[in-house]
């Protein structure tokens, strides 16, 4: 069963795992208030990533069937949950691209300001 889970007092890397013998890549750091993840929100509802604390953790941890009924019960906190959950997945997909852009693309590629 999936669960929210929402940082309330700790440091922790968001991981993807990779083929056997190869340590997971750390691709994000969390820390107070943040989403830890969102394969609840979206089906197949399964874990796509996985996290390692980094600091002792307290987090807040709620059902995520019981938030996905309260979401389709009312349609206004729906909408503030999916509007959460989409900020937090631009945003990490924006740091994602940046850090590729920093590893792969040739210097000067990136964006110009």
């Amino acid at each position: 069963m999936a669960n929210v889970q929402v940082s309330k007092a700790f440091l922790a890397e968001l991981l993807y795992d990779l083929p056997p013998g190869r340590r997971a890549a750390a691709i994000e750091s969390v820390s107070h208030g943040e989403l830890l993840g969102w394969s609840w929100h979206f089906p197949p509802y399964q874990w796509q990533l996985g996290a390692e604390a980094l600091s002792p953790v307290r987090a807040w941890e709620f059902d995520a069937e019981a938030v996905r009924a309260m979401c389709a019960r009312d349609p206004e906190f729906g909408r503030a949950v999916a509007a959460w959950v989409g900020s937090v997945v631009a945003h990490r997909l924006q740091a994602a691209r940046i850090r590729l852009l920093d590893l792969y693309a040739p210097y000067g590629s990136g964006h110009r300001v």
